[in-house]
């Protein structure tokens, strides 16, 4: 175990895409999605303590969810836990947990992943990882994670990369959320890989990136120097969110930056980003039914229902579906319709009130 590697998780979204399970006041991070008794944000920590120490893990939340971090990570330091006062995306995020690391070592690791994900074969995972940290610490590398791909998936950025025999492969370009041909010919082609949304580089190299191709925020995030670790860090990140621009770390950095290198993982992995991949990995019926809740179903197939109102749920010839029941919302829709859920709980919001988002 490396001494200076330092976990960045990113936890301050608010997963609109698993709303009415996920809500604003308690998103679906801090929840036990996967029924281990433990939520995404717990196990997501509990994979990195054989990575590094537990007090080099550092927390980046929303400020609102402060409280639910220090409660379900009793073990970690009030000050390894960053409390953004507004969203800004992921850039400002990373700057962040960046020049505060640079603070105390500017010699240190950085590995930087999302709280919500799932992965199942933590031995595979960690030798990736372990491989990156040492890429990164011999090298000004930005480093990325790229998932063999299995399926034209619409919904998850392609990253390509140019396979000149080593471990570490140059990234050639990035592309979001591609249709469904442009997807199955990234897969055919055999150079495309999922972007997992998680990144390893030394902290020195992604100061150096963010001088270079997002100088506005270095500036910005600079000006914290003397000030983290103490108790002028939170008037000084206030001052600098509201100063920062809302801008994606692939957007900002990745896709601009010459020094961007991916490392190939095959080792389980879902971003859990809506219902239907929660569909995927869950055990379903013999009619492809996931079934959370008493329900009597007729000649229904590839649902997912889920029902935490204590109501039996009877359906018939219902066919790809989520049924989604809680005390105060019932959510019936397609089970792919992951676009649609921004707009819903816009809708409810203006309509119903927020209490119920």
């Amino acid at each position: 175990m490396s001494k200076n590697i330092y976990v960045v998780i990113m936890a301050g979204g608010i997963g609109s895409r698993f709303w009415p399970f996920s809500r604003t006041t308690k998103p679906k991070q801090f929840l036990d999605v996967l029924g281990t008794g433990k939520s995404l944000l717990q196990m997501t920590y509990e994979r990195f303590l054989s990575i590094t120490d537990k007090g080099k893990i550092l927390v980046v939340t929303n400020e609102d969810y402060g409280q639910i971090v220090a409660d379900q990570l009793p073990d970690i330091d009030k000050d390894q836990i960053l409390q953004e006062p507004v969203k800004r995306n992921t850039a400002p995020c990373i700057a962040y947990a960046a020049y505060k690391i640079m603070e105390k070592d500017p010699n240190g690791i950085m590995v930087v992943t999302p709280s919500d994900h799932t992965i199942f074969g933590d031995e595979k995972f960690n030798s990736i990882i372990n491989g990156a940290c040492k890429a990164a610490e011999a090298d000004d590398k930005l480093i990325t994670v790229g998932i063999k791909p299995n399926r034209p998936e619409t919904g998850y950025g392609y990253i390509q990369y140019v396979d000149e025999g080593d471990e570490v492969k140059k990234v050639k370009t990035f592309t979001e959320k591609p249709e469904l041909e442009l997807a199955k010919s990234f897969i055919e082609s055999g150079d495309f890989v999922w972007n997992a949304g998680i990144f390893v580089w030394s902290i020195r190299a992604i100061v150096d990136a963010f001088k270079f191709n997002m100088p506005d925020l270095a500036l910005i995030f600079e000006e914290g120097a003397g000030k983290f670790y103490s108790d002028q860090e939170q008037p000084f990140i206030a001052n600098a969110y509201a100063q920062s621009k809302s801008v994606s770390i692939d957007y900002g950095v990745m896709e601009k930056a010459s020094n961007v290198f991916v490392m190939l993982g095959d080792f389980g992995w879902s971003d859990l980003g809506s219902w239907s991949s929660l569909h995927e990995i869950k055990d379903a019926d013999e009619n492809q039914n996931v079934v959370e809740g008493e329900t009597l179903l007729y000649n229904s197939k590839n649902n997912f229902i889920k029902s935490e109102s204590g109501r039996l749920i009877i359906t018939q010839d219902l066919d790809g579906y989520l049924v989604a029941d809680f005390d105060d919302v019932l959510l019936i829709c397609k089970k792919d319709a992951e676009s649609k859920f921004r707009e819903f709980v816009a809708d409810v919001k203006e309509l119903k009130g927020g209490d119920l988002v």
